[in-house]
């Protein structure tokens, strides 16, 4: 069995620059790529002033973050993952999207190259059809804000390997992470409960029933939450919300899964959250989470 030593992570978005961050923190040579260079240059920037408030907080030492910072590398061209020993895709929401990823990697990538899917919603079974490797691929759902969050829901698909799913379950300890084995299922365990939750959320608000900062201050303060939903909604994106509520609802009928009107009424107004400035919330910068 090869040792994995270089984590490839495309998708240089919130969920994907946070688990690249998880990468370079663990001492994996961590690659990102992105078809947009700015926002590599955003997702660095991101990087090195989030490790600089670990540093204030007392949470890294001063001399780990240029050692983390050199682990990290960006790139608009698949061609740089090359010696990658297992890709973490990070993208949009969408099958045909993914298979296109996938299949590219496929060709540029070693055979002993494991390819990973942070789907959510989506089946890694149907993803891993479109890989060109469905023995060596699994489901790797990391949870927002990446960076600060321990779970992992690992998923095999049905022609995941034992011994593909052992690796990637051992690359997640190494990281640091908590993993959990779900099934391919819609949601997994984490989702399951949270696409529903949170469209409740959004309903309220169309209802005028609060206002959005108001629930999120109910939530936090009734339930413990470090977070409520309208920042997570506002951190995850409208767009993606919408993806989500697509898979989700399209599998399973579930019509609290089904995406609110609110959501593509905000979509066609730019409002996509905090990437955009603003969401259900208003944003005065564009800082990761805990930065």
């Amino acid at each position: 069995m090869s040792e994995i030593k270089t984590i490839g992570v495309c998708g240089a978005g919130t969920m994907g620059a946070g688990i690249a961050i998880v990468c370079a923190r663990a001492g994996f040579r961590t690659r990102v790529f992105d078809l947009n260079q700015a926002a590599l240059d955003r997702a660095r920037g991101q990087t090195e002033a989030f490790l600089r408030k670990s540093v204030e907080r007392g949470k890294l030492a001063a001399d780990k973050l240029p050692e983390i910072m050199s682990q990290w590398s960006g790139s608009t061209d698949l061609a740089d993952f090359a010696d990658c020993d297992l890709v973490i895709e990070a993208v949009f929401e969408s099958l045909p999207v993914k298979h296109d990823l996938f299949g590219k990697l496929d060709k540029i990538c070693a055979p002993r190259t494991i390819f990973a899917s942070n789907t959510s919603t989506i089946s890694i079974t149907e993803i891993a059809g479109g890989s060109g490797r469905p023995d060596r691929f699994v489901g790797m759902h990391f949870c927002l804000p990446a960076q600060l969050m321990k779970l992992v829901e690992m998923s095999p698909g049905l022609t995941t390997s034992e011994e593909t799913f052992s690796r990637a379950w051992s690359v997640c300890e190494a990281l640091g992470q908590k993993p959990v084995r779900t099934q391919d299922t819609p949601g997994f365990v984490l989702n399951y409960f949270l696409i529903p939750f949170n469209n409740d959320a959004i309903r309220l608000v169309e209802q005028g029933v609060a206002e959005p900062a108001d629930i999120d201050l109910a939530i936090k303060t009734a339930m413990g939450y470090a977070m409520g939903p309208m920042e997570l909604l506002d951190l995850v994106g409208m767009d993606t919300q919408k993806l989500l509520c697509e898979a989700m609802h399209g599998v399973t009928n579930e019509p609290r899964a089904a995406c609110p009107p609110l959501v593509k009424r905000m979509i066609a107004a730019g409002w996509l959250g905090k990437k955009t400035g603003r969401g259900l919330l208003r944003y005065a910068d564009s800082k990761m989470f805990g930065a």
